[in-house]
Parts: C-alpha cells; structure tokens; sequence
C-alpha cells in the first residue's frame, strides 16, 4: 500500500453536520476575548488557507483582499461566536463547502456528528424553504409546524429577504447551504419562526437552539425480493459491518436500491470498500490531485478489507438514490457505478461538493480549520466539483410528496427493479 496508504488519510468532509473538535486545556492557548487574540487566529487561519489550498488562484478570488477585507471585523468582534462568524463568511467567498472552520466549544466525533439545531431541517422544495423534518421530542414537534410546510420569516424578517442578506457574502452558488442554515446561530438563544401550513394560514413560534447529536451508520429493509439499503455516511466501521451483514440481507433478493440520499460523505478509502461490494476489484474510482501536482487514484479492492470467505462483489440489478443531499464520497460512488453501467441513477442532482482535506489543521485558540488540498475528478476526467452527478432519471420532491409522505423516488426505483 506504501505511499498510496498515506494519502488516504484524507477525510472527504460530512457536509452539513457541525463538526467540532474536542478544545484542549493548554493554558497557552491564544484567548478570542482579546483583538490581539482574534488577530493570532485570524491570520493564521487565512496564511493556511494561503499555503495549502487545492486552487492556487483561488477559484478566482482575490484572497489578499480578503484579507484586508475581514480583518478588520475580527479585530471588532465582540465574542467568540461573533468571531468566528467573521472567519466563515471570509472563507464562504471560496464557494468551497469542504473548507470550514470550527470554533472550540464544538465537540468533534465523527461517528456521532453534534451540531446546533432548533429541531428542525429545512430544504428548498419547488422554491421555496420547505421543512421536510421535525426531530421527535423537540419543541417543535410540539408545535403545530408540520413537514411540508413553508418558512416564511425569522425574527419578523421575510425569508426571502433574510435569505438574500445571508448571501449577500456567499454568493448564489451556495444558496443550498444558506436555505439548509437559516436558523443558525449560538446555542440557548432563540429564534421566531413563522410560516404557511398547508391550508395558507400563517403562523409562528419561538424556539431555542440547542445542540443535538446524530447517529452516523446504515440502515436495511426488505421490500419483497428487493433490498433497500441506506448508507449515512462512509466509516471503516461502517464499510465494515455492512460488509459483513451484505450476504444475509442480499438472501433470495432480486435486486438492491442503494440510498445516498442522505449520504454527506465520509473517509474516501472507506467508500472505496462499500465500492467494491458492487464492482469488480480494480475499477478505478477516480483520481486527486494537489495544487503540486501530486496525485493518487482510488480504487476498488476487496480483499484488502474483508477476509470473509466467499464474500464476492453482488450481480444483482442495482438502483441508487440521489438527492442534492448526496456529498462528496457519496457522489463519487453514485458517479462510479453510474459511468461502469453498473447502476441506475434516480432522484435529484447531487451536491457537487467533491474537494479532500488531508489533515485538520489545529487553530491557536483551540479551534479546527479544515482546507481543501485536493480536487477530484472521476475515472472519465470529469470533475464533480460545482457539477454534481445527473440522475439517469430525475424526480423532484414536492411538497405534496412530503405532505402525504410519499417516497416517489423509492416507488420509482422499486418499479425499475421489478
């Protein structure tokens, strides 16, 4: 493995999940509540992105500029959210979901991703921010707020104008992760959520945020004769069990629906595995590149991870579900399977989020700074990045569906299989 081993220590970043790091109790570290110590972390944070980004042009951004830009604000802030609200709007002029930076306060486990919530997800559907989950238990789902229904203000603020102001700093091409944030903000302050029910009416609450943890993993399902399996993320202990639980699941099935929907991304090596579950050991999955040149490629090899004997990659007719969800690794294995004929790709174009990190770099403060050092294209030379993958078949949620709770993307690949 040698030097290929080494470089897939890169970690392809779980997108919208607020990772942290654990903060260290080094009394040297540099304090935010001074103007002295936000400047030590600003500028260090700006000459990392400086020296290791993937585009040495800066995907055209005057990165200089930028500079004198935000330095200023960061000196100016007056807590620590404020702070590091500064450096993410600085670093969202890259366009770049992959390089983000994390404030102290966030723990960081990559197998249980914490995150600021009011409990509830938010997408945009047929053009307008839908809610199109409610986290059991919360306030809001004590609320009268139901999935499918509008968003139409925060804190007494038009959505639509609430939307514009936010980007205003990261540009249209980031409108998925504005839409996906819009009530972001420091756990135990609140926010006023009004919206549209179904019937037109108009109503409000006020939440509180506060933070809450996810379970990453995969899920399996019997719908006849077809598997549907689901995939949160890729982990080697991910790769792993659901390698060994394949072949009793896959019993007397006649075709897999593999869902990505949900899928942000994950270790690269350890999508590679879940890859080589469905293709033949050597497929080229892609290759990475740094801004030297450096370069390695992916590729499927399934003796490497399993030793379970009689474990061959499946035959079976397969589908794989997509949505603008689908980040990262995810997208590289949808683009795979799709360009080997492999599977039948259905559902919404994906994120086109597919840049590497090689390691996180630690900030003086105690924060994290993830960079992308390495772009990516696919097997054909396509690059993903800003282009996502096309569905063989494209099928758009509306909020009907998400009213009468109908998967019509599932029922779709379900009559492809039969």
């Amino acid at each position: 493995m040698g030097r290929k081993a080494s470089l897939l220590f890169l970690v392809l970043v779980l997108l919208f999940s607020f990772w942290t790091v654990n903060a260290s109790d080094d009394s040297s570290l540099v304090s935010t509540a001074t103007a002295e110590g936000r400047l030590i972390v600003f500028d260090d944070v700006w000459e990392t992105i400086l020296e290791r980004y993937y585009d040495p042009t800066f995907q055209g951004i005057d990165w200089q500029a930028k500079r004198a830009a935000f330095r200023p604000a960061a000196a100016r802030a007056a807590n620590t959210h404020e702070f590091y609200e500064v450096l993410r709007q600085m670093i969202a002029s890259l366009k770049d979901a992959h390089t983000r930076v994390y404030s102290p306060d966030e723990k960081f486990d990559w197998w249980s991703p914490r995150f600021v919530t009011v409990g509830l997800t938010v997408r945009e559907v047929q053009g307008a921010p839908t809610v199109i989950h409610i986290e059991p238990g919360s306030a809001a789902a004590k609320s009268e707020i139901q999935p499918g229904d509008v968003i139409a203000g925060i804190d007494n603020v038009p959505v639509a104008d609430f939307i514009a102001q936010r980007m205003r700093s990261t540009g249209p091409a980031d409108r998925f992760r504005t839409v996906a944030t819009l009530f972001d903000g420091a756990a135990g302050t609140t926010v006023k959520v009004s919206w549209t029910t179904r019937n037109g009416k108009q109503k409000s609450v006020i939440l509180q945020r506060y933070w809450s943890q996810r379970q990453l993993g995969f899920n399996n399902q019997r719908k006849g004769k077809i598997a549907v399996l689901r995939i949160d993320a890729f982990t080697q202990s991910v790769a792993l069990d659901f390698s060994k639980m394949l072949p009793e699941v896959l019993q007397d099935a006649e075709g897999i629906i593999l869902d990505l929907r949900g899928n942000g991304g994950g270790d690269a090596e350890a999508m590679a595995d879940v890859a080589s579950l469905f293709l033949d050991d050597g497929t080229n999955l892609g290759k990475f590149a740094d801004r030297s040149g450096a370069s390695f490629e992916l590729q499927t090899f399934s003796k490497r991870l399993w030793r379970i004997p009689g474990l061959l990659p499946t035959k079976l007719p397969l589908v794989v579900l997509t949505s603008e969800n689908t980040s990262s690794a995810a997208e590289i294995l949808a683009a795979a399977l799709q360009m080997k004929r492999r599977a039948h790709v259905i559902g919404t174009e994906t994120c086109g989020c597919v840049l590497a990190i090689r390691n996180r770099h630690p900030l003086p403060d105690g924060g994290v700074l993830d960079v992308s050092e390495f772009d990516y294209r696919t097997a054909g030379g396509v690059r993903l990045e800003g282009a996502g993958v096309k569905p063989d078949n494209i099928i758009v949620l509306t909020r009907a569906d998400i009213y009468s709770r109908h998967d019509r993307t599932l029922e779709r690949a379900k009559d492809l299989l039969n």
